[in-house]
């Protein structure tokens, strides 16, 4: 099993934090065919040869991924598109 862990510290309040996230869950969905559930302030990501989650925090936004024999060939640009979006939806 091949793991993709990336915190990112923020300063959003709750509401814009969890907005951040869901922009992130929906991008990872559409790009990678991932399904995404909430469970409060936790969001967890599963398809066929991944799953994971996403945790909020008041400073600190927690992706967790464990990739399948499958899908660790694409972890680097699985990665890199977590990194790219939280840069980008963490800017706004």
């Amino acid at each position: 099993m091949s793991v993709i862990d990336v915190h990112r510290a923020h300063t959003l309040d709750k509401d814009h934090a969890r907005d951040a996230a869901e922009a992130l869950a929906r991008d990872l969905s559409s790009q990678f065919d991932l399904n995404y559930q909430w469970e409060g302030d936790h969001l967890k990501f599963k398809r066929s040869g991944v799953k994971g989650h996403l945790n909020i925090t008041g400073d600190d936004l927690h992706v967790h991924l464990e990739l399948g024999l499958l899908l660790r060939p694409f972890k680097a640009k699985i990665e890199n598109e977590i990194h790219s979006q939280l840069d980008q939806i963490l800017k706004a």
